[in-house]
This record gives C-alpha cells, structure tokens and sequence, in this order.
C-alpha cells in the first residue's frame, strides 16, 4: 500500500473513530449532568462513580453492552446503556461480573433492552463462573411497555430464575441496595448470597407505600416499610447495614477479598510477547471500502504474540486462515476470513472474504483439533458469506458449509468471536456469530452484520418491489426505480450499522481496534475460570 492511500485509511479511520468516541462520550452521561446532580444531592454516587471506587485502583473495567438502547426508546426519552452499567472489573485481584443500575436513566426503571443486558451480564457470568456483583438501584419495570419486560421467557423474570441458578452453581453472588429495589425487582438481592442496604437510600419492598395505602389502606413510610433499619433489624431480609455508598463498596471489597479458592480450566499460557507489528498498522492496513481486499494475517500480526503463529493447512482452503498462536501469553486457534485473492492449484481464482467447500472442510477440522487439545477458539470476521453458484452447488458447499457449522456449534472450549468488517448470511453464522454462544463478541466500528451487503440487499428488494408493481399494472419509471432504490438503500444501512446491532446488543461491545488484544486477553482469563469443559461431540457430519 503507497503512503498516500495508507494515510487516507488511516484518517478515514481515525475520524470514524473520533465519532464514536464523541457518541461513546454522551452516553456515559446517562441522563445528563442535571440527573447526576440530583443523585449527588441525595447523598449518593452515580453507578459509574460506585464501580470506579467498587474495582482495584487503576484496573481496568471492561465494559459491555455500552452501546444498549441507542437510538431506541425515542418517543420515551431514550435509555442510554440500557439503564445500567455491565462489564468485568477486577476486586482484589478478582475477574467479577459487575451490573450497576444507572438511576440518572428514569430512575433505573427497566425497559426492554435492560432485562436484555442483565439476562446477558447473568449469561457470561454462568458461561464463565464469574462471580456477580449487583448495585442495585432501580424503580422497577417501566410500566408503559410492560408486555415488552414482564412475562415472557427471556424477560424480567428470568433473572430471578437465574440467580437460583447461579447459586446452585456455585458462583458467588453478593448484592448491595444503594437505591429503590421496588416489586419484582426485590427478589434479585434476596435471591443472592449477601445483601448489603444503605441506610437513608436504600430501600426494598414488594409495594412501596402509595400502592399499599391503594391497596390495603394501611398508612406506612418508605422507610419503616423497608427502610435499612428495618430489613436489618426487623425482618433479617438484608445481611449489612451500611452508613453509606463508600462504606457499602468498601464492604462488597472486603467480602470479595474472602472468597474461597478459584478452580480454573487451565487453559495454556507462557509469558506474553508484544506482536510483531504495532496496533498502529492496524489502520494502514484496513481499507476504507469494505470491498477491497487486504491480507487478515497481517492484521494478526498486530494481534497476536511474535513469532506465535503456527498455521494449519496453510495451502488448501485459502480463503480462511486456520492455526495455533498466543495472544497476551494465551494458546489459542484462530480462525479468521482472509480476504486477498487468491488462485488455486487448478487455477481457479478464489474472492477474498468468501467462504469456499475447502476453506469450510479446513475450518471444521481444525475446530475438530482445537476441541481435542482444549485450546479455545477466536474468531476473526470479515465474511460476506458462503460461495453461490452452479459450480459450488455441484461441489457440495451446503454440505461442507454444514461440517463447518456442526463442529462450530458443538464446540466445547471457549468461542470468542471479533467481528473486523463484513458479517453476512451465514458467513455469521459459521464464524460463530451471536447465535452460536461465543463466550464474548465485540466488534470493531468498521463492522457491519446482516443478511446480506446493502447494496445487494437494495437491488434484491428493489427488483422485488418492482416486479410487484408491474404485475398491478403500474408504470415505474427510473426516476421512480432509483427513489424505490435510495429508500431501501437508506434503511438499510442504518440496519447494518455495528450501532443499530451494538445497541440491540448483537454484539457485547464496540471495541477500538488496538484495543482487541486486551480484550481478548481479559475474555480468556474469564474462561479460565470455569473448570468444566464439556466432551467435544458432533451430530451426524456429511462427508
């Protein structure tokens, strides 16, 4: 690449990311500086500022699903992060789940995309036997969209199902009322191992004291209701009575600092080495369209430890790059979508990006071996799905595309899956997509997810509209062709945005690209921490 082009990527780049990061920046105000304000008038800290003081000085705290809700809710307001606060931070050394409700945001009242995050923040901490940490502060269920929250199954109710899971596991769950812990939502520290009350903010009840004076006509504060005094004196429903917010994280500390002894798997890992080749390249290599080819390992190479990378199969199946490497000092198989151009012995030219019979075939076996030897599996996306055609549908794509995927979805070690650029079609599914149970999944801003490019999807649809028109009898000119096409078009980038799937959490978080490494290094040590992995079985494979 020239070092004009390769500075023009790099500031295409560069001011993607400056935009996201300017976005980024908003919401973590929750709902606004006037909101914080209030909470801080109220002698409370905001859930940021609970989880700054909650994990080690100077540790980092891996957030995820930040990007939860945006752009959704309009007509109620918004609900930046989804209403609450998720990620991996370290206590005392300790990789723990945290999920701070944000009550800046209505409140912490739950919306849809709330349950969504909790239910995923419970998910990861189960997968990976991550103790949990709730900071609870939240009125409840947002009542005006409570058949969206309420009774189904991946709803509301299913976290309560899930702490009596999780303790039946094993994992520790400690819970601190810091706010409102209103109606259902009562159940979630009770349901936990320990549960801490502030005294003064802190309350929990079943009904608050309108519904009660409504209900039974008995005239009761808040306080007296289910104030601190009263749960920890009264009813014995709360564990520790704090004086406040520092108190009670310094106590969350403390009880962390006594936990029991961490089983691992014990996955293979030496002493890290720094890649080959700076994070820096990472954006001279990416080019700005997303159609243009570029070669993924030397993408890897900005990734992974020097000198690591062992490759499988190097010559066959090209357009997928399958081998054994360290990243931060952790063995790992990665399988990552190549996407130069490259021509097989028979001289038949192969599409970067594109999923071919022997690229599956390769990519199935070498997920095969990884399950054999307990190395777990990252996944490297840039696909825009499985090669089409009569040559391909002779050759049997379907029936090794369906190896591939069988050996991914069975799959027993720990699945982490980066999603670079394109994600289409089943190319997101058999480089194990969100439906696959990757342990964690982020996504670079230069991503997008869908069926299919929004070009193609445009011409598709619009051929379709078309049709449909002529078979009434309507006459459609080009003028009316190319509004048709421009409208489809439009919509359907904004669907295939790495936002619009961030924020309906598709993925766990959009993560600047120099900060992959990190962050698969933290995924993996949470893996790590769960000692069972399964036996490796695949269900009836086509040869």
């Amino acid at each position: 690449m020239s070092n004009t082009s390769s500075k023009t990527s790099e500031n295409w780049l560069n001011n993607l990311l400056e935009t996201f990061r300017e976005q980024e920046k908003e919401i973590m105000l929750g709902g606004g500086q006037k909101r914080i304000e209030k909470e801080h008038a109220k002698g409370k800290l905001t859930a940021r500022e609970r989880i700054t003081k909650l994990i080690d000085k100077e540790s980092e705290f891996y957030e995820l699903g930040l990007w939860a809700g945006f752009e959704m809710y309009k007509e109620q307001g918004g609900c930046p992060a989804g209403g609450v606060i998720t990620g991996i931070g370290k206590i005392h050394g300790r990789d723990c789940m945290i999920v701070a409700n944000d009550a800046t945001v209505k409140a912490g009242a739950w919306f849809p995309i709330t349950a969504k995050k909790n239910l995923r923040a419970q998910e990861i901490a189960i997968e990976n036997h991550v103790p949990l940490i709730y900071l609870v502060d939240s009125a409840g269920v947002y009542l005006p969209m409570q058949d969206q929250i309420f009774p189904d199954k991946e709803h509301f109710g299913r976290m309560f199902r899930n702490n009596a899971v999780i303790s039946a596991k094993g994992i520790p769950q400690i819970a601190a009322i810091m706010g409102s812990c209103v109606a259902g939502g009562a159940y979630l520290p009770i349901m936990s191992d320990e549960a801490l009350i502030v005294d003064g903010t802190g309350s929990v009840f079943l009904a608050g004291s309108y519904l009660v004076k409504a209900a039974i006509g008995e005239s009761v504060d808040n306080e007296t209701l289910g104030g601190a005094t009263t749960h920890t004196e009264i009813s014995g429903v709360t564990d520790y009575k704090m004086k406040d917010d520092e108190e009670c994280l310094a106590t969350i500390r403390e009880l962390v600092d006594k936990l029991g002894p961490v089983q691992t798997a014990g996955f293979n890992r030496k002493e890290s080495k720094l890649p080959s080749r700076s994070s820096a390249e990472i954006f001279e290599i990416l080019p700005e369209f997303r159609t243009a080819p570029y070669d993924m390992s030397e993408l890897l190479e900005c990734i992974i430890d020097a000198d690591s990378f062992t490759e499988f199969k190097k010559g066959y199946g090209q357009t997928l790059i399958t081998g054994y490497a360290r990243i931060d000092g952790w063995s790992v198989g990665i399988v990552a979508n190549q996407r130069t151009i490259s021509k097989t012995k028979s001289g038949e030219m192969q599409i970067g990006g594109v999923i071919y019979s022997d690229s599956a075939d390769k990519a199935a076996r070498f997920i095969m071996n990884c399950n054999q030897k307990k190395i777990p599996l990252i996944f490297f996306q840039d696909v825009t799905g499985f090669m089409i055609g009569k040559r391909s549908e002779h050759g049997g794509i379907i029936k090794d595309g369906a190896k591939m995927v069988n050996a991914m979805s069975n799959s027993t070690v720990p699945k982490i899956t980066i999603v670079v650029g394109n994600s289409y079609g089943a190319g997101n599914y058999a480089m194990c997509g969100r439906a696959y149970d990757p342990r964690f999944m982020y996504a670079w801003p230069t991503a997008n997810i869908a069926v299919m490019s929004g070009a193609s999807a445009a011409k598709t649809l619009t051929q379709i509209q078309i049709a449909t028109m002529k078979k009434k009898g309507e006459e459609v000119s080009e003028k009316k062709q190319q509004e048709l096409m421009d409208g489809i078009t439009e919509r359907y980038n904004k669907q295939t945005d790495v936002r619009y799937a961030a924020s309906r959490l598709w993925v766990d978080g959009i993560i600047h690209p120099a900060q992959t490494r990190d962050r698969i290094s933290n995924a993996l040590a949470c893996t790590n921490l769960n000692p069972v992995i399964k036996e490796f079985k695949t269900g009836v494979i086509q040869t």
